[in-house]
Formats: C-alpha cells, sequence, structure tokens
C-alpha cells in the first residue's frame, strides 16, 4: 500500500466519543414522535448520516418529527454534552503521527461545523482541524454518496485514489468507497456493524494504536 497524501477523519465514533449519548437522544425522540427504534437499531440504521437524511427516512413512513426537528436538535446539543465529550481513546496519537510525517488530513462529517467545533473543542482536538473541517451541509447528497468525501479532497487538492477514509459507519464506509478511496472502518464500539463495514469494502481494525501499523504514514 502506498503512502497517503491525503487522511479524511469522520469525527464522531472516530475523533470522538459521541455516538452513544447522541443515539440515545435519538432513539427517544424518534420513539417519542411515533417511530419506534431501540438504541441498537438506531446505532445500526442512522448512524453515520445527517440529521436531514434520517427526518426524511422517517417522515416518508408517515410520522411527522415537525419543521424545526433539526434546529432543535442543534439547540439541545450542548445540554446533551455538558457533562463533556472524550476523545476516541489513543486517536491524538495518530493524528500527530500523521501530522508530524507531513501528510494532509482533514474531517468530513455529516455533522454541522459548530458542532464539530464544540465537540473537537471539548477534546481538545480542534486545534488539529480548526481550518480543514468539512460538513455534509456542503454537498447535495450526505453519506452514503461520495459527495462530501469528493468535495474534502477536491477542496484540499487531492485525488480520490491518494486519499484514505477512516470511519466507523457503514453509511461513511459506503460513500468512502463510492468515491474512489481506502477505506478503514474503526470497530472498537460494541454496536458497530462489523458485516457491514466489512461488506461495504473497510480494511477493519478495533485500535487506533494499529493504524499506524496498517497504514504506511512514515
Amino acid at each position: 500500500m502506498n503512502k497517503p497524501n491525503l487522511v479524511i477523519f469522520d469525527c464522531d465514533g472516530v475523533l470522538v466519543d459521541t455516538e452513544p449519548l447522541a443515539n440515545q437522544r435519538l432513539a427517544a425522540w424518534l420513539t417519542e414522535a411515533g417511530y419506534p427504534v431501540s438504541y441498537a437499531d438506531c446505532r445500526r440504521q442512522f448512524v453515520g448520516r445527517s440529521l436531514v437524511s434520517v427526518q426524511k427516512e422517517v417522515e416518508a413512513t408517515g410520522v411527522s418529527l415537525g419543521p424545526d426537528f433539526v434546529e432543535r436538535w442543534y439547540r439541545e446539543l450542548p445540554e446533551l454534552f455538558a457533562s463533556g465529550v472524550q476523545a476516541i481513546p489513543h486517536v491524538e496519537t495518530f493524528v500527530s503521527a500523521v501530522q508530524t510525517a507531513g501528510i494532509a488530513y482533514c474531517v468530513a462529517s455529516s455533522a454541522r461545523v459548530n458542532k464539530m467545533h464544540m465537540t473537537l473543542g471539548q477534546t481538545g482536538l480542534l486545534p488539529y482541524f480548526h481550518d480543514v473541517l468539512f460538513s455534509a451541509t456542503m454537498v447535495e447528497r450526505g453519506k452514503p454518496f461520495p459527495d462530501l468525501f469528493l468535495h474534502a479532497a477536491g477542496t484540499m487538492g487531492f485525488a480520490p485514489a491518494d486519499c484514505i477514509v477512516i470511519e466507523d459507519s457503514v453509511a461513511g464506509a459506503q460513500a468512502g468507497r463510492a468515491a474512489g478511496m481506502r477505506v478503514f472502518g474503526y470497530h472498537r464500539d460494541p454496536h458497530s456493524d462489523c458485516d457491514g463495514l466489512k461488506a461495504a469494502g473497510a480494511v477493519l481494525f478495533d485500535d487506533m494504536r494499529k493504524l499506524a501499523g496498517l497504514i504506511p504514514i512514515a
């Protein structure tokens, strides 16, 4: 495997450990609205996707989430994460190694930029990524479509074949592969869909300390 020119990180579940809290809240909101879904099913069905696409899918069943669903979600995030957000174990070591190797890197997330500022800021990771944050709000179609990754690579000035994607969701892995990039699927979380990640073409790993051994960065 050749050394990549650009490493594209997903945010939630790859850099910051927000998926459990966020999906517990989402499952509760959807269930209260009349779309019963368990936490585990919510993780399997919606993780890695934009809230706009989640709302569209749910409302296609006849359940209304209200016109302010997305805005209400983002408005209440500070309260949800008030107790603090932790970085994914050992991810800062890998990010620092990528930086030291002189390899370009960025974040491409389904979340809004202001949410990334909040969660990355709470973990101390924001200084690494402050000027290289790409959101699904910047493109027409979010994950699992390739638009976001292609936008990030194009803006950073690299061809898709020279990029790698680090993801934890099936939708993100599908998007990376559809963009023509190599994808690595992080599955430390017990609710990770390992089979789905593998089927999407991701190389699986369960510890950020192992990633440097899978990707030539030196």
